[in-house]
């Protein structure tokens, strides 16, 4: 069975979610890769969105402007370990509920998620047109200029977008195999 998700996420919806359950995401959710995670640590107060109870997607997606929209041909999941550094910290600072990508995070995270109250939601890799469909519309960008499109932070609108949650807030991992 799959459960439907909404964004903005409260905690008492994370809280209900369980290694191994399959999602779909419907809401706003916004992308963000190494820099992005990097650069809101160094320099909170300079957030452009606010994160609270919403996701971040380990993604450089695929756009192209045309009539002056922007829409996403392809958006596949990044490996979310190169943002493990920064996670537990975004969780805390930011009240950010999950977040998507693919191959896991480690323990801090997972400690962090734990707290918190977050998940992590594995996204499926090589399947990055497939998860494109499930993008409505660009609704803005962010640091396009600054970071580059592949790091940008990509406002992106979304209905049933497929994930499978992969840590939870109970401190079950299916990444410690």
């Amino acid at each position: 069975m799959k459960k439907h998700l909404t964004l903005p996420l409260g905690e008492q919806e994370v809280r209900a979610l369980k290694i191994g359950d399959n999602v779909l995401i419907s809401g706003v959710l916004y992308t963000g890769r190494d820099s992005v995670h990097k650069y809101l640590l160094s320099s909170p107060a300079d957030c452009p969105v606010n994160l609270r109870d919403m996701a971040i997607y380990h993604c450089g997606p695929i756009v192209v402007k045309k009539d002056g929209e922007w829409s996403v041909t392809a958006a596949g999941p990044t490996t979310s370990s190169r943002t493990e550094p920064y996670v537990a910290d975004i969780i805390k600072n930011f009240g950010v509920r999950a977040f998507i990508g693919k191959g896991g995070l480690g323990d801090r995270t997972l400690s962090a998620c734990r707290e918190y109250g977050c998940v992590y939601l594995s996204a499926v890799g090589g399947c990055a047109q497939v998860l494109a469909k499930s993008i409505l519309n660009v609704k803005d960008v962010y640091f396009y200029e600054e970071f580059g499109p592949p790091e940008a932070i990509w406002e992106l609108e979304v209905k049933d977008f497929p994930a499978i949650v992969t840590m939870d807030s109970y401190g079950s991992t299916m990444h410690n195999v």
